[in-house]
């Protein structure tokens, strides 16, 4: 693995790591959950330098379903973590007391709504880059080739995160996060470690999902290409 692809992953990793903590609000205070949040927004500046050329290959090449699916994504992730953090340093009483805000409840609820959107687009997003991130770990393990037995295992896994992410998200009221302001907030009565948990797994929805849909699309274009010949 080169050195520039090593700083990508760990900077992607240390960003996915902190926006979990960042979920956390009512566990690490508003003081650590502002820090965090300022940290998450210079890893994302740098995510978004290391990644520039993906901004300018946009007007080039052909576009495929894969292609248009994964700009969409882009982009709404794109705009859910700049609304995300306008409102955040609007709302900010720690690190940013100094800015007026006359009406807090609707930019906290806006920050609350892109927040919880921008989880769920950070993991479709990072589903996109599963098969890379996955044999980047393959050559850093030194894993060769495919293994049916060690195949079947990591399904089996994967299909578990899936069910058990489901279940946390309806016991997490993800619906209503994702649509209904909760001003007395949610997630009182957890700890951090099945917070955790429950945030990996319910990522692990998205993330096999959208991995395992574009390898669909990605069959059924080959499918249809062998017809046409």
């Amino acid at each position: 693995m080169n050195q520039k692809m090593l700083i990508k992953l760990t900077n992607d990793l240390v960003m996915t790591i902190l926006m979990l903590v960042a979920m956390a609000y009512y566990i690490t205070g508003n003081r650590i959950h502002e820090i965090v949040g300022l940290v998450i927004l210079v890893l994302f500046i740098v995510h978004n330098f290391l990644n520039r050329r993906w901004y300018q290959s946009l007007r080039k090449g052909r576009y495929s379903l894969r292609r248009f699916l994964q700009i969409a994504v882009n982009l709404l992730f794109l705009v859910a973590m700049v609304i995300m953090v306008i409102s955040g340093i609007l709302v900010s009483f720690n690190i940013f007391p100094i800015i007026p805000v006359f009406n807090d409840t609707i930019l906290r609820e806006i920050h609350v709504l892109s927040a919880y959107w921008g989880f769920i687009l950070m993991a479709i997003h990072i589903g996109f880059s599963w098969g890379i991130i996955i044999n980047a770990m393959r050559r850093m393990s030194g894993i060769d080739g495919t293994n049916r037995t060690r195949t079947i295992i990591l399904r089996l896994i994967a299909i578990l995160i899936v069910v058990y992410g489901v279940q946390a998200s309806f016991e997490r009221d993800m619906f209503y996060k994702l649509t209904v302001y909760n001003p007395f907030g949610w997630d009182f009565d957890t700890t951090a470690l099945d917070l955790t948990i429950d945030y990996l797994a319910m990522m692990g929805i998205y993330i096999g999902g959208t991995h395992y849909v574009l390898k669909f699309i990605q069959s059924h274009g080959k499918a249809r290409l062998k017809k046409s010949n």
